[in-house]
């Protein structure tokens, strides 16, 4: 946290740890005699993903309460803007990326234009480039920013799209070609004469986790060394108030939506890292809530969907424009206030123009499928000594591998189908299901892809679930059991791993063996290598197929009423059987 003549203090003076943040009292000491603090406010959200009407399920409730929606948000925001002019001048409203992209079918059928409008309503100024920012490519999220029609679906509601009133920041996505960042690395905001400084930018692995069309022509650069190179470019033009908006993130372990408890994940390194003129982090990426103090920096997250409001106040020196406290304070996104008339006839006007196809009912379930995982494994403790897993099944993953099993069996003669959980976003209520929902579920519109794999393949692929940590969605056909006390493979050779015991893999029943050829479908963000998987990149004879949503449905209204799968596919056991 920035300090007036203490700005360079060294990182070794300050905790590393992650802590429950509160309020920081920067420098206490400040309050003596001298002109008055100016008091600067930001809203932040983050991971909104075009939920523009109420998530439904659990990715509908937070501190055990409905929350989320766009009216609902809208109102929200206006509130802790304050009444009075002075109050929202001194408010800036800000974003750590993951707006638009596997959005919900109101705005994802019309490319998450209806988002980029209601974050415009909602008055957002800033906001960092998620990596769901990339789904469409580089060309669509300028068009996002810029706006224009769609260069093939035109503007399909029938007006004009304008483009985000506010502004993307990349400050770590450069185009190959030329090093030149894709949109401006950081934006300045002047309140009451003092400078606030923002930068934003996406996790460098975005590439690991987007198609490969996704960002074709980009290089993505390290966070904490490009937060620090633009840290040093801000202060030269005298900013001394610096917020960092990053796509990028970490977890709790058990605690509330404003603690950091037994805190972990890739945004503890990256703020130790970070010069100390850095003083705010909003964060995002891992769907989380938290308050945090990392190496002296407010690290904050708004969870999901529009669920939280993080509220965070700053108090900065008038003379220096340094931040002297900060505090947070994530707020929940309640459905007890009035809807905000903007939004809901923003929502309205979509609604007419989607039609009746969003109603449209395609199966029914006997109960609630959800795409919760089950624990695998312990795989060791974390730094506080808290059990970390690897998380294994999940009923709605095991059903939508079995549906893209389905799809390809006879037409491409597969044996076996493996789904990515990060492609099943929502799940599914006991009942009728709506095209609507079916989408909201798998709204990525991948392509199945089935190509041939030797039995030495799958086992590799198995065994670089536990390398990359997503343990893949297998169809009814597969099992395999997993042997607890492994070892996992390095990320450099991920087929040198112990974690599957070897024999185990059956695929209809009949072991595997390496020699062997096998048909297996996966989506074609995996085949390209998505997540992590490499080894699938090396199949061979690849075949094309139906979009994912649709083998879903076709699924779901063949089988209907359709149960949970039973969570049987992987067993555990820490006795490697006798050959």
């Amino acid at each position: 946290m920035s300090v007036p003549g203490m700005r360079r203090a060294a990182v070794g003076l300050v905790a590393l740890a992650a802590t429950a943040l509160g309020t920081v009292a920067v420098n206490p000491n400040q309050a003596e005699a001298g002109p008055k603090p100016v008091d600067v406010k930001l809203l932040a959200i983050n991971d909104f993903h075009g939920n523009l009407e109420p998530p439904t399920g659990s990715s509908g409730t937070i501190a055990g309460q409905p929350a989320g929606g766009a009216e609902y948000l809208a109102t929200q925001l206006a509130k802790l803007r304050g009444t009075t002019e002075e109050e929202q001048e001194r408010t800036i409203t800000v974003a750590a990326g993951d707006l638009i992209g596997a959005s919900p079918l109101l705005s994802a059928a019309f490319h998450d234009e209806p988002t980029i409008e209601e974050m415009n309503l909602a008055g957002l100024e800033f906001t960092s480039v998620g990596n769901h920012e990339f789904d469409e490519g580089a060309t669509e999220l300028l068009r996002m920013q810029n706006g224009g029609c769609h260069p093939v679906d035109g503007c399909a509601d029938g007006t004009p799209f304008e483009g985000a009133n506010f502004q993307y920041l990349s400050a770590n996505a450069f185009k190959t070609a030329t090093g030149q960042p894709l949109l401006p690395p950081y934006g300045i905001k002047k309140v009451d004469g003092v400078k606030v400084g923002f930068i934003g930018m996406t996790l460098e692995g975005t590439p690991q986790i987007v198609s490969q069309q996704g960002v074709a022509g980009l290089t993505f650069a390290d966070e904490a060394e490009t937060a620090n190179k633009y840290a040093r470019i801000l202060r030269a033009q005298g900013v001394e108030t610096i917020v960092v908006l990053l796509h990028e993130g970490g977890v709790q372990n058990g605690g509330g939506i404003n603690d950091c408890t037994g805190f972990s994940g890739p945004i503890v390194d990256i703020a130790n890292r970070m010069d100390p003129s850095i003083d705010v982090i909003v964060s995002g990426h891992t769907h989380a809530a938290y308050n945090c103090n990392i190496n002296g920096k407010l690290v904050t997250s708004a969870s999901s969907f529009g669920r939280l409001v993080t509220d965070i106040d700053l108090q900065i020196d008038r003379r220096s424009g340094d931040v002297i406290t900060a505090k947070a304070n994530n707020v929940v996104v309640t459905r007890d206030v009035p809807k905000d008339p903007a939004s809901t006839a923003l929502i309205n006007r979509y609604k007419t123009a989607l039609g009746p196809v969003a109603d449209k009912v395609v199966g029914e379930t006997t109960t609630a499928i959800t795409k919760t995982q089950e624990n695998l494994y312990q795989t060791g403790v974390d730094a506080n000594g808290k059990p970390t897993y690897q998380t294994g099944e999940s009923p709605l993953g095991n059903l939508i591998a079995d549906a893209q099993f389905a799809a390809t069996d006879n037409e491409q003669n597969a044996v076996a189908a493996f789904m990515n959980p990060g492609g099943v976003r929502a799940d599914l209520d006991a009942g009728p299901v709506t095209y609507a929902e079916a989408f909201t579920v798998q709204p990525f519109t991948n392509n199945l892809v089935t190509l041939d794999l030797t039995g030495a393949q799958l086992y590799c692929m198995l065994e670089q679930q536990f390398t990359v940590a997503r343990v893949l969605y297998a169809s009814s056909t597969v099992h395999y059991v997993v042997d607890t006390n492994g070892t996992t493979a390095a990320a450099g050779a991920p087929c040198s791993g112990t974690r599957v015991v070897r024999g185990s893999l059956t695929i209809n029943g009949a072991p595997v063996t390496d020699a062997a050829t096998y048909r297996v479908t996966v989506n074609n963000f995996l085949a390209g290598g998505g997540d992590g998987f490499s080894v699938l990149t090396g199949g061979t004879n690849p075949v094309t197929g139906m979009i994912d949503l649709d083998a879903f449905t076709a699924y779901l209204t063949e089988k209907s009423p359709v149960s949970a799968p039973a969570l049987d596919r992987i067993q555990t056991t820490t006795e490697v059987p006798a050959a």
